[in-house]
Formats: structure tokens, sequence, C-alpha cells
């Protein structure tokens, strides 16, 4: 009985990434049901290496699967009223703006700044932008059970003409809903990086994330990212993501 068990969860295994390429995973994580626009509200806590912590308030807008957002902080009053815009673009760089109330200045944020990191968090700019189909080198690995999930283990490499931090990410995909679980990002010397985890809840009919946590593995840092008070599909027209917005601290 217990080679039959073990003879079923082999054939099992074997089946889930059968004649799936990455690419077509990766698009099939395109492809799935996603609303137009979400409204957020985020705490994001930062820990060091000591155990100390200290968290922000932020209110997150987002529309096209995450393509365009805007995020204001509202606390600490350190960092009451900075924000930050990014448009990603299929054709050209991705637009990324920082306003800096206390400089009175709008910071593009430069394709050599990709690798900066976001407001002091284990986060760079770059990690919050989408990985597109022609800037990587998609290939599954194997499949894996995490959490008690069969998942695809999806490899991003980055082809040589993108600039980036990263050598490779390794992505542990829901293999039904395809969304991400798990992930690895490793530097350009080949080790370990950051870890990444990913937790959702289905709200309407959408699989919406309710949490992210990142360690930065080398530095013994890390970031935890809450979503409260999420709103779905309200209608938000694209002209809302201009840089005059991001000095309007929302209500």
């Amino acid at each position: 009985m217990a080679n039959m068990k073990k003879l079923f969860i082999l054939i099992m295994i074997m089946s889930w990434s059968f004649g799936l390429t990455g690419n077509e995973l990766v698009q099939k994580m395109e492809d799935r049901i996603t609303p137009n626009d979400s409204k957020v509200d985020m705490v994001m806590t930062l820990t060091n290496k000591k155990g100390k912590s200290r968290s922000s308030s932020l209110r997150s807008i987002t529309k096209d699967d995450g393509a365009k957002q805007i995020i204001w902080f509202l606390s600490p009053a350190d960092d009451k009223g900075v924000s930050f815009l990014k448009i990603e673009h299929d054709d050209k760089d991705d637009e990324m703006r920082m306003w800096l109330p206390a400089f009175k200045k709008i910071r593009r944020i430069s394709a050599k700044k990709r690798s900066d990191s976001f407001m002091g968090s284990d986060m760079s700019y770059e990690d919050m932008s989408t990985r597109q189909l022609d800037e990587f080198n998609f290939k599954i690995l194997g499949d894996e059970i995490f959490q008690g999930v069969p998942c695809h283990l999806l490899e991003s490499k980055p082809k040589e003409h993108i600039r980036t931090e990263y050598s490779r990410h390794i992505t542990w995909v829901d293999s039904t809903l395809f969304i991400p679980l798990k992930e690895e990002s490793y530097d350009k010397t080949g080790k370990l990086l950051k870890e990444k985890y990913f937790t959702y809840k289905v709200i309407k009919k959408y699989h919406i994330l309710t949490e992210v946590h990142v360690t930065n593995i080398q530095k013994n840092h890390s970031t935890t990212l809450k979503f409260e008070n999420i709103e779905l599909d309200r209608g938000v027209e694209d002209s809302f993501f201009h840089e005059r917005y991001l000095k309007r601290l929302p209500k």
C-alpha cells in the first residue's frame, strides 16, 4: 500500500508540468482574472538584524494588475507626504517618480537606480515591477509541494541587455491558481540574496494579496507588508496616474 501511495504521488507530480513551458506558465499567470483596479491601506514593517522594528502606514492605488500605481506615505511624521508613482511600459523603460515634500522636489528613478532600496525596505524598485516575457528566459525546473500546495518551480533569468541586481529568481507557482507563493532571488554571484513569501485571500472572484514578507538573507533584514481595507474595481481612470497627484495626500 505504501508503494502504491508513493507511485500515485510520483505520477501526480510528473503530471503537473507535463508539456508546459516556462513562457506558457508565465502567460497563464498573466492571464488569470484580476481586478481592474484596487485601493488598499498598507502597514510596512522593517525589522533589522537586532530585531528592532519600525512601521509605516501607506495608501496604494493600482490599476491593470499593478502596471500603474501610486503610493503615499501617511505616517510616521518624518515620511508623511512622500509618494511614489509607477507606470510600466512594454516598449520603453518604466516610469518611476518620487515626490519628496521636504525638498519640494519630484525625483525620477532612472534605470540605473532600479536596484536601490524603496524607502529603506528590503524591496528594490526592480522588485516592484512586473517581469516582462521579452526581458527574461523562463524555465520550469520541476515541481514541489509547498505548504501542502502543488507548485511549479519557475526559473526566471534576465536577458543580457536587462539592467538588474539579480542573476535569477526561482518562484513557487501554485499549479492550479497560477499565483506565486514563494520566491528566491539570487545576486550576480549566484548567492541567495532574498526570500519572499506571499499570502492571499479570496475577495469577490479574485485571489488578492494580503501580505508580502521579504527577507534580505545577506543583511539579515526583513520587510513585511500587510494589506488592509481593500477596495476593488472602483473605476479609477488612467489619467489619475500622473505626477500632479503625487502631491495630493489622500484623506
